[in-house]
């Protein structure tokens, strides 16, 4: 009975140890969602926007009254020996004060909101970057996938093409054997042999590679055992150019990102310019300032006038006019209108660049569509004229060159099809980043 449950234990934990070592399975949304939570670029534009949204939430509690609250303990010397001496401001040896504080400030900023209007210009722009960060890391974790996925065809054609050269390389070394071709087949035989072995392991050092290159990218410590969904034939369907083109003019990033950052920076050039005119500052506060931390107390300094409440407010309203600074003021102004004509400037860039990305990755995305189906049919002629060309060497019927070339046709355009399918991934995830998802 015990060696049977040590029996099941041992099962058990081979089990587990099994399920723990099985390697992850990995979609292509997985490895978004993981590259998402690790990749520094794109982090550091969500650190942006975050930054970017607590500036606006900022500007606008600039603009509101700020309230505070203080107690403060004030103990001296008295100055009994010489009533007029030391000390003078204080009527006591002991002063409290508790107070509740309010300040507002009332300059051209606050009127015209211009500070609030930069800041959410800057946010804006800030989420607009967020999105082109985040299209941008779409881009290339399909890169990586697709090229992993295509290493792995790549390792598997390779494999095939050398199980099927040395096939050929039997059939010849068969063959010169019964006297049936000469030494020159074997010989040919054999160098295509050994080319695809070789080509064999390149294919397996680059599977290895992108394998790698995706790992670091989507697993938080290096992990090389996973598998990928291969869905690289299951592509969208590339949309008309008229829709592509209206896709583009409602979702474009670039372009949301450079008119918030203009209209950021117009705000600056009024902010600039609100620094030459006068501001007024209001601080009001009420509470207690006393000998005695009561609500009602006797004034050391008027003891005759008995008790009385130590209750009270005070106001003091603060205009400042600018006078002369040197200069300082001015230069702010000329600073913030070149910004601003740099802002313009990358703005009318953007649409001009929007207008050509969008017609070169669309005809990248049209001519790699018409490349898959192309070549995924070379790829089966070429299959099948290896096919009838290995028949027809058995038989007699054609040469060692024939058989060669047959093979490295058949590898070439099975690889060229598998470069058309992830070349095809690629560029609708270009094209993406400018109109977004379809």
């Amino acid at each position: 009975m015990k060696s049977t449950i040590a029996i099941v234990l041992v099962l058990c934990g081979a089990m587990d140890a099994g399920a723990q070592n099985a390697p992850a399975v990995v979609t292509l949304a997985d490895a978004l969602q993981r590259a998402k939570q690790l990749e520094p670029t794109f982090l550091a534009a969500v650190a942006e926007a975050e930054i970017a949204r607590e500036d606006g939430v900022q500007a606008r509690a600039a603009m509101l009254p700020s309230f505070s609250y203080s107690l403060q303990y004030i103990g001296n010397q008295g100055d009994t020996p010489n009533p007029t001496g030391r000390f003078v401001s204080m009527d006591g040896v002991n002063m409290y004060r508790s107070w509740l504080a309010a300040r507002q400030e009332l300059s051209p900023g606050t009127f015209m909101g211009a500070p609030l209007v930069k800041a959410r210009a800057v946010e804006a722009a800030a989420k607009a970057k967020l999105e082109i960060a985040q299209r941008g890391l779409v881009v290339t974790v399909t890169r990586l996938y697709y090229t992993f996925i295509s290493a792995q065809r790549k390792y598997a054609t390779a494999q095939l093409s050398a199980q099927q050269a040395q096939r050929f390389y039997d059939i010849a070394r068969q063959q010169e054997q019964l006297g049936q071709v000469a030494r020159s087949d074997v010989v040919k035989a054999e160098i295509s042999y050994r080319q695809q072995e070789q080509a064999f392991a390149e294919a397996t050092l680059a599977m290895n590679s992108a394998r790698m290159s995706l790992a670091v990218l989507i697993f938080p410590t290096f992990n090389e055992n996973f598998s990928l969904v291969d869905d690289m034939q299951s592509g969208p369907v590339l949309p008309p150019f008229a829709e592509i083109q209206a896709m583009a003019g409602k979702d474009n990033p670039d372009l949301r990102a450079a008119t918030e950052t203009l209209r950021a920076a117009g705000a600056d050039v009024r902010i600039a310019k609100n620094g030459l005119l006068p501001s007024l500052t209001i601080d009001a506060v009420y509470g207690i300032e006393a000998n005695e931390f009561a609500l009602h107390s006797v004034y050391v300094a008027a003891p005759e006038l008995g008790v009385l409440p130590n209750l009270g407010y005070a106001v003091t309203l603060n205009l400042t006019v600018p006078l002369w600074d040197w200069g300082a003021n001015r230069s702010k102004v000329h600073q913030s209108e070149a910004r601003q004509r740099q802002a313009q400037a990358a703005l009318t860039l953007a649409q001009r660049q929007a207008v050509s990305n969008l017609n070169s990755m669309y005809n990248e995305a049209m001519t790699a569509r018409n490349a898959v189906d192309s070549l995924r049919r070379v790829a089966e002629l070429a299959t099948e004229s290896l096919r009838l060309t290995t028949l027809r060497y058995q038989a007699g019927e054609s040469t060692a060159l024939e058989m060669v070339d047959a093979q490295n046709t058949a590898v070439s355009a099975r690889n060229a099809a598998d470069d058309a399918e992830a070349r095809y991934r690629v560029a609708i995830a270009e094209l993406q980043t400018v109109t977004g998802s379809f």
